[in-house]
């Protein structure tokens, strides 16, 4: 499953950033959002895009088209 999917309020793990490229998952990595983290879909903007997660009790704005190579595993 991709981070886009999630429902607002929905938990998951991040499973892999290999998708992106790798200046993406460098600033990606560097906010927290690493492998085996937990994430949470707080809300989508109302046109879809960004979408703000929660990572580590902190919010993060992320594209559409980011979230959309982002592996989750919902638990």
């Amino acid at each position: 499953m991709k981070l886009a999917e999630l429902t607002i309020g929905q938990e998951a793990t991040i499973s892999s950033l290999k998708q992106l490229d790798g200046s993406t998952r460098k600033k990606l990595m560097v906010m927290g959002i690493l492998p085996n983290t937990p994430v949470t879909l707080v809300r989508k903007a109302p046109m879809g895009d960004p979408l703000q997660v929660r990572v580590r009790d902190v919010s993060v704005a992320i594209r559409k088209s980011t979230a959309e190579q982002i592996s989750v595993e919902v638990a």
